[in-house]
């Protein structure tokens, strides 16, 4: 069983509150936009962290971290992209690797929204964290904690960053 604090879309800010709200936590995902290597090396001292690059992550970070990442946390298969869009509104080229080999959890970011839903087409959960940076449109900061125990997800909760 495996705690996870996911978020996504930090654009370089950093909260003191991650700290509290992921100490908890086996794993840290973020799901891209990271915005500086200080984030991404402070979050990873909180907890071993898993991440993909978004569109506006450079150098180091591109460096550091893929475009996409597929694993297995305990025994449920995991896909996570930056730009991934949601069920039924798939970006590009991501329905085909769906498609030709479904998940059993879908993340993606970019879009500043939090969603959690299920893909009946697909039959997975997709999760996007919202924005937990200060950067963009959105009126709330999020970001999304669960337990994964086997291939089951557990406890899922959505922090709001006020």
């Amino acid at each position: 069983m495996k705690r996870i604090a996911l978020l996504s879309d930090t654009h370089g800010y950093w909260d003191e509150r991650y700290v509290r709200y992921m100490s908890e936590c086996d794993e840290i995902w973020h799901a891209g936009d990271i915005g500086t290597m200080s984030v991404a090396d402070s979050l990873e001292r909180i907890a071993p962290l898993r991440a993909v690059c978004g569109n506006v992550d450079g150098g180091d970070l591109r460096y550091r971290f893929p475009l996409q990442l597929r694993w297995k946390c305990e025994e449920l298969d995991i896909f996570m992209k930056h730009i991934g869009g949601y069920p039924g509104h798939y970006a590009s080229g991501v329905d085909r690797q769906l498609m030709n080999r479904p998940p059993g959890m879908f993340i993606s970011g970019h879009s500043h929204i939090l969603r959690v839903m299920w893909d009946p087409t697909y039959h997975l959960l997709h999760v996007n964290p919202g924005a937990a940076g200060i950067q963009g449109w959105h009126q709330v900061r999020t970001l999304v904690r669960f337990t994964i125990d086997c291939a089951e997800v557990k406890d899922m909760e959505i922090v709001e960053l006020h």
